[in-house]
């Protein structure tokens, strides 16, 4: 543990009492009680051991409930001022959002690497590549729109179809990436001209304090409302009411499956959700192993494999299993644990403090049915810190076979025939992604043929991951509904709307009038630049 007076001026932070939260378009000062915010980084405080950093109000029924009824007034039916401004002024909106936000890149990154333990580099890639997202959504919404200027004439018909608002979103992000996998529901929601409750994730909850005022600045009051506390007594009401016209969350499908079935209206809800996934490498007999090592070790390890994209279990071909376990075992060996701050570190402590206990079950589970434990470091652990386990010989006994870890266990199986993980896949619950390694063009193309129809991502030689953000991300099975890319979100977010006439003079006229005044937001040929 470092001496709090050690920690560097580019990483210390203040101690973060969150006393305000964003409702009705203002900042309102907490009275009630406040959740305590502990960081996975231990130091010593003269002389104890302190992990303390701040504290976010536990709002209660009626306070959610009052952001609630914001959402649902500044939406009015779709007739409120967002959902019927012009796809242009929401875009003005929206990059004055992130100039205000490009403003504290500094102070979210710092809370990303205290609240998640995030290392530097990885917590400005977050901040950075959001920014990004944010940029390409306005573009590609731009596309979108430019593609519904036109008129359409059909069978007598002149029609004019473009995308509408759905209504109130609630959006819950995860605590892996509580800035970019929140705001890949949450803008595209948020430009389509639904109105929003945000629900920041139980862990990653202070780095988004600094973004509050550029919320409030940058849309009209009731547009976009955050709500903290215990998901019982915030979210449970927000449900129940009735009132919340798209889910997007991004977590586990126990927890989906709860906030679903609370809701009364099953019909109305529309949820886009992303959820849990075991991707599996396939490792072929002829795989290039230098690479496929690598690949692997970024693919399993990144954050410390607490990624829904991760590769969560090796299937290994018996003709290369020996020298891939020894390969791979080395270089998890040669990753550095530290501190988010350090330059060298590749592994940082664990987010969730019952992580590493929980962790270790499944490698004694594993350990007891035969697994063996390849790397010399697997499982030594301190506080929040685990050091990556190498599990060899696995088998459809153990735990680790069928759970997703979610964290620095990498279990490895030997195959013989290349049915036993394409078997493996088909029988799963999860159907997010995978990785195929090898060389033979004719043994990949039969693999990809299968895979395609089980997982909605095959990766050749390499890992498994979600950008660039372009490319459509979801899964089968339990691992999403709905797909959030670029493109897809604002889809994902909206349903298209049309506005119908018979092609007759008379009706012309009127269409003619229409557009020729600018009296509607809706039905324009303006073309946005």
């Amino acid at each position: 543990m470092p001496l709090f007076e050690s920690i560097p001026e580019n990483a210390s932070i203040p101690f973060v009492k969150q006393t305000q939260y964003l409702v009705n378009g203002e900042l309102h000062d907490w009275q009630g009680a406040f959740e305590q915010v502990f960081s996975p980084v231990f130091t010593i405080k003269n002389g104890t051991p302190d992990n303390l950093i701040g504290s976010y109000p536990l709002m209660d029924k009626e306070t959610a409930l009052s952001a609630l009824n914001s959402a649902v007034v500044a939406y009015d039916h779709g007739q409120g001022v967002w959902p019927k401004m012009t796809v242009a002024k929401r875009i003005q909106h929206m990059e004055t959002f992130v100039s205000l936000m490009k403003e504290q890149r500094e102070s979210v990154v710092r809370l990303l690497m205290w609240e998640i333990a995030k290392t530097r580099r990885d917590s400005e890639k977050e901040f950075d590549r959001t920014i990004e997202y944010i940029a390409d959504t306005i573009e590609a919404l731009k596309n979108m729109d430019r593609d519904a200027s036109r008129l359409t004439i059909r069978q007598n018909i002149i029609a004019q179809i473009k995308r509408a608002p759905l209504g109130v979103v609630l959006c819950m992000g995860p605590f892996n990436y509580p800035l970019n996998e929140t705001f890949t529901t949450l803008i595209p929601a948020l430009i389509m001209g639904n109105t929003i409750i945000f629900k920041p994730p139980k862990l990653g909850v202070l780095l988004h304090s600094p973004l509050l005022n550029a919320f409030r600045d940058s849309f009209p009051k009731g547009v976009v409302n955050i709500v903290y506390g215990d998901g019982q007594q915030v979210i449970a009401p927000l449900m129940e009411s009735g009132k919340i016209n798209v889910l997007a969350f991004i977590g586990s499908s126990r927890v989906a499956d709860i906030l679903k079935k609370q809701h009364p209206f099953p019909h109305l809800l529309k949820s886009v959700l992303g959820l849990e996934a075991k991707n599996p490498a396939i490792i072929l007999h002829d795989a290039d192993i230098d690479l496929t090592v690598k690949e692997c070790i970024t693919g399993s390890l990144s954050f410390n494999g607490q990624r829904c994209t991760a590769l969560k279990i090796l299937f290994v071909h018996e003709n290369v299993y020996d020298e891939f376990v020894s390969k791979f075992s080395k270089a998890v060996d040669d990753l550095v644990l530290g501190l988010p701050w350090d330059e060298k570190a590749d592994l940082t402590p664990l987010p969730e403090q019952d992580k590493p206990i929980w962790l270790s079950g499944l490698v004694e589970d594993a350990s007891q049915k035969g697994a063996v434990i390849c790397n010399s470091n697997g499982g030594a652990k301190s506080e929040t810190a685990f050091f990556p386990v190498v599990l060899s010989n696995v088998n459809a006994q153990m735990r680790i076979y069928h759970e997703e870890q979610f964290g620095p266990v990498v279990p490895i199986v030997k195959f013989a025939d290349v049915t036993e993980p394409l078997e493996y896949v088909i029988k799963s619950k999860f159907g997010q992604q995978a990785s195929i390694f090898g060389e033979d063009p004719m043994e990949i193309s039969s693999l990809v043929d299968t895979l395609v129809n089980q997982v909605c991502r095959v990766n050749i030689n390499a890992q498994c991951q979600r950008g660039p953000d372009v490319f459509p991300f979801t899964g089968r099975k339990d691992s999403a509904e709905g797909t959030l890319s670029v493109s897809d979100a604002l889809r994902v977010f909206s349903i298209r709307s049309m506005v119908a006439m018979k092609d007759s003079d008379s009706n012309k006229k009127i269409l003619s009038d229409i557009l020729n005044s600018k009296s509607s937001n809706f039905l324009t040929t303006d073309y946005i630049l």
